[in-house]
């Protein structure tokens, strides 16, 4: 298949990955009586990414995120010459979920910004957690997320349940970073609400870039060392 054609997949399953993840954050936030809290964010980022990886896993590999298209880049799973368009769709993806996100939040009345599910540390993080504290959050758990990842879509696992492993993943992912970081692991899922939120969640996004790709690069690095070169599958077969 194209390469236009793999990147458009990756734009719409990044979109669906902001907008249901982050949308469930900035809506629901609206609504406390519903009772969906950090568990139920937590839950609604991995289903997109278990929907997506159904949906389009068979056309572009359903990466959804710079910092995993670098990773299996390193990893040999994926080339370095389709890296640009691959990223180019996953952030457009992310502008365009943040946009409409935006469009309806403010539809309600008394609507505030507020950090619109942005990223950030000391003061930003949800915890007031050090930078020190969520570099480490973000690269740790990038880097195992890559490993569910890499050993998922291996030929020698059983095939056809990449999506289950790899959504739960990042459910329990962010069940843990939620109160450091509010959970990146993803450059473009990062950059999106930045962009609204301007000011502080812009001069902090480099960290959510930095750290998220620094893991899966180590990941890309440490997974074929140790367990050896394996080609990957569909993550849908």
């Amino acid at each position: 298949m194209s390469l236009g054609k793999r990147a458009g997949a990756e734009l719409l399953g990044t979109f669906w990955l902001v907008f249901g993840g982050c949308g469930s954050a900035v809506l629901a936030a609206a609504f406390p009586a519903l009772g969906i809290g950090f568990v139920g964010v937590a839950l609604a980022f991995g289903l997109t990414v278990l929907t997506m990886a159904f949906a389009i896993g068979h056309i572009s590999g359903c990466h959804l995120n710079p910092a995993i298209s670098v990773g299996l880049a390193v990893g040999k799973r994926f080339p370095y010459s389709e890296l640009p368009a691959y990223i180019a769709a996953q952030l457009v993806g992310a502008v365009l979920a943040s946009s409409l996100l935006y469009v309806i939040a403010s539809g309600k009345p008394g609507f505030a910004l507020g950090g619109f599910a942005a990223n950030g540390y000391d003061m930003h993080s949800p915890g007031g957690y050090s930078l020190l504290a969520c570099l480490l959050t973000e690269a740790v758990l990038t880097f195992m997320f890559l490993l569910i990842i890499f050993g998922s879509t291996d030929r020698r696992a059983p095939a056809g349940f990449a999506p289950i492993a790899i959504g739960l993943g990042l459910t329990l992912i962010h069940l843990i970073s939620i109160p450091v970081t509010n959970t990146s692991v993803n450059p473009a899922r990062s950059t999106g609400p930045a962009i609204f939120v301007g000011g502080w969640a812009l001069q902090q996004l480099w960290l959510f870039w930095v750290a998220p790709i620094a893991g899966a690069a180590v990941a890309g690095l440490v997974y074929p060392a140790i367990w050896g070169k394996s080609d990957a599958v569909e993550v849908t077969k």
